[in-house]
């Protein structure tokens, strides 16, 4: 098994959907069958005002040929295994590649670097991730929120990066305690953490955002942690979509639950709008084929 990158554009005119599938030609099957129970990085490069770099790390379950397309292959991503990066990494900076192995004899990058599917070093997976999800905590759950690992965990996963990929820190960075971290953080960013469904911003005393990241299909049901699958909620709102109680439209409109026993209450908590208000960025919007799993099968009508 060997690790590798995956180049991903979002414009591209590929069938890709980087948190299940990766399609890729006929002449990419060899090196991509080589990833295939391994972990893999997505690049996209950065040219003009868009483009995101290393941005997200997933693990091939396997490939197949794609049933839609002649010559075409999809890789096939576990589920479960995508997290997106809590800061986007640059292809590069003031010593060079972030990615080592792109650099030719000379010392000069190669041709490598085009290519949309390469392999990657453990030392370079290592170096990347380190910089894409780094141990910070400022936004992290207010106390009490979640409960602490047992001591011997934490013992573990606190123990020092190390650049040169002497120690494998896959364990560490897919565990749900630093999964749930991520989610997190990109979910309150893109929703300035304030509530979506009541509007309300709170920061407690110790700077730390009171609202909470709330899957909308869940974990369990095996929902991804992507932003698209993420609305930012305080503790009742939350409460009450996770039990069915509320629920979101296509068009972000609330839906309140006839099993609701004070419907004017729920109303009067809920933005004048009677809506969700969207993240910033239209491209973290709730993702319809979320909220329709949550309709069908969590909300109470």
């Amino acid at each position: 098994m060997t690790r590798g990158v995956f180049l991903h554009r979002e414009d591209s005119r590929y069938d890709d959907h980087p948190e299940e599938r990766y399609q890729f030609p006929s002449i990419y099957l060899s090196r991509a069958s080589r990833f295939v129970g391994d972990w893999i990085i997505y690049y996209e490069p950065r040219r003009g005002p868009t483009g995101k770099g290393y941005f997200a790390t997933a693990k091939v379950e396997r490939i197949v040929p794609d049933p839609t397309a002649t010559g075409m292959y999809l890789a096939l991503i576990e589920p479960g295994s995508y997290l997106p990066f809590e800061r986007p990494v640059a292809f590069s900076d003031a010593d060079g590649p972030i990615e080592r192995g792109v650099l030719n004899e000379q010392g000069r990058i190669s041709g490598r670097a085009q290519a949309a599917v390469r392999p990657l070093s453990v030392a370079d997976f290592n170096r990347i991730i380190a910089r894409g999800i780094p141990d910070e905590d400022d936004l992290l759950p207010r106390i009490g929120e979640a409960p602490a690992p047992p001591a011997s965990t934490v013992r573990e996963e606190q123990a020092p990066f190390l650049a040169d990929g002497e120690r494998e820190r896959v364990g560490y960075y897919s565990s749900r305690i630093v999964r749930d971290r991520v989610f997190r953080r990109i979910v309150l960013e893109a929703y300035d953490c304030r509530c979506a469904i009541t509007g309300l911003k709170f920061i407690n005393g110790g700077g730390r955002a009171e609202v909470q990241a709330a899957h909308i299909k869940p974990v369990e049901a095996s929902g991804p942690d992507i932003i698209t699958n993420g609305i930012a909620l305080s503790g009742t709102a939350h409460w009450m979509f996770d039990r069915g109680l509320i629920s979101l439209s296509d068009e972000l409109e609330v839906l309140v639950s006839r099993q609701v026993n004070d419907v004017e209450s729920v109303w009067a908590i809920v933005n004048k709008s009677r809506k969700a208000s969207p993240p910033a960025d239209a491209a973290h919007r709730p993702h319809p084929r979320y909220l329709a799993w949550h309709r069908d099968h969590c909300f109470k009508r």
